[in-house]
């Protein structure tokens, strides 16, 4: 993306079901959506929707002292043929078309960028390669915007990966026309004292699909929040994330699903795995079925796997219904220790014990894994959680 020049071991929090449009979700609890940072009172940790982030390590993001550093970021984009990538300045008219800014950080980074970058793939192409963003921290403090653009009945694979070290707050929209379909993998492999916040809007059109595919491993503290409504009916959005949380880290991913358009799907699947002291998991799944929206299948689901003693997972699904008329609706979320039963099952059939706790949390993340499309992807992130297992037992 274009950079600025300028509760103990297992405790999870139950969500609730609100009918009525006077639900107290965490939704209907925060500003109006704007994209003046004026209109954003300072958060001070009290507020539901920040009640879970250690605002004292966002380095000054939520407050306005993080001031933008040249040479920040260094973004590479690898499109294949067909594909248009531009740089744009603040007035261009395909920005803020897919969402508004919900929360102060996502305000203060719309306000600061200079240049967006934007991707756009025409409509009716179909690309048979990837679109690669790469985006590399070199220190310093960042703030970006970044536009996805897919044409009606277009199809693209889109992969943003970040590495390196950066404090850095941005807003990525997604936009895809009638019938497009657009996944996205969006991998945070962050170095050890990286900040980085961020807002993910994604609009869908008419019999659209949007999936997304979320993958946090690095970083000091991570905290995204995906969010999709719809451009007209017969939309489809599939949320998918997996997150392994390491001691000292905190990794939140806060997801609303808007369905303001009637006969529209979505489905959300997040796991997390959590190990070492003070490691904290924070997943918030906000679904919104709207008076408008008959017709509306979805369902949330959130699974953490705890490995160790001294981590904590906060796990909040909410639906809010504001119709009768729908197909279905329903949430789960559950938070638990390494399966012993499992582990006992495996050694006894002559597997050591390391090997045996390796096959269980491989085979936790495996159907997440497999959603991403992309070998060399799939490939590094078994690897990564391979390191990350070995690490624990070192």
């Amino acid at each position: 993306m274009a950079e600025a020049q300028n509760t103990p071991v297992g405790s999870t929090t139950a969500g609730a079901i609100a009918v009525a449009a006077e639900s107290t979700v965490a939704t209907r609890m925060s500003a109006p959506p704007s994209f003046d940072v004026a209109d954003f009172p300072v958060p001070h940790g009290r507020e539901e929707e920040w009640r879970f982030t250690p605002l004292e390590r966002l380095r000054g993001l939520h407050d306005g002292t993080a001031v933008a550093t040249g040479d920040s970021l260094k973004v590479a984009v690898e499109a294949p043929e067909g594909v248009t990538v531009e740089l744009v300045g603040r007035d261009d008219p395909r920005l803020g078309r897919a969402g508004t800014p919900v929360d102060r950080v996502a305000a203060q980074a719309y306000s600061a960028f200079e240049q967006a970058g934007v991707v756009t793939v025409p409509k009716e192409t179909v690309l048979t390669e990837p679109i690669r963003i790469s985006v590399h921290g070199q220190g310093g403090v960042a703030f970006g915007h970044q536009v996805i653009e897919l044409g009606a009945f277009a199809e693209a694979v889109v992969v943003i990966d970040h590495t390196g070290d950066v404090v850095t707050a941005a807003n990525v929209e997604y936009v895809l026309g009638d019938g497009a379909k657009l996944t996205v993998v969006s991998v945070q492999d962050w170095d050890d004292k990286a900040v980085h916040v961020a807002q993910h809007n994604a609009l869908v059109g008419r019999d659209a699909s949007f999936k997304s595919v979320v993958v946090t491993f690095g970083g000091d503290v991570v905290r995204l929040h995906p969010r999709v409504s719809y451009a007209g009916t017969g939309g489809e959005a599939e949320l998918y994330g997996l997150y392994f949380t390491d001691a000292g880290q905190h990794q939140e991913h806060r997801l609303l699903v808007d369905h303001n358009t009637p006969h529209c799907k979505s489905n959300v699947a997040y796991k997390g795995a959590l190990q070492g002291e003070d490691a904290h998991a924070v997943w918030i799944g906000d679904v919104l079925i709207e008076a408008k929206a008959e017709g509306t299948d979805t369902y949330e689901m959130n699974r953490n796997l705890v490995l160790t003693d001294g981590a904590r997972v906060d796990s909040v699904p909410n639906l809010e219904i504001e119709t009768g008329e729908i197909v279905g609706a329903g949430h789960a979320s559950a938070t638990g220790r390494f399966d012993d039963e499992q582990l006992f099952y495996l050694m006894a059939r002559g597997i050591p014990q390391h090997e045996a706790r390796r096959l269980v949390v491989r085979g936790f993340f495996a159907e997440l894994v497999q959603q991403i499309g992309v070998a060399d992807i799939e490939e590094r992130l078994l690897a990564k959680i391979e390191e990350e297992l070995e690490a624990s037992v070192a």
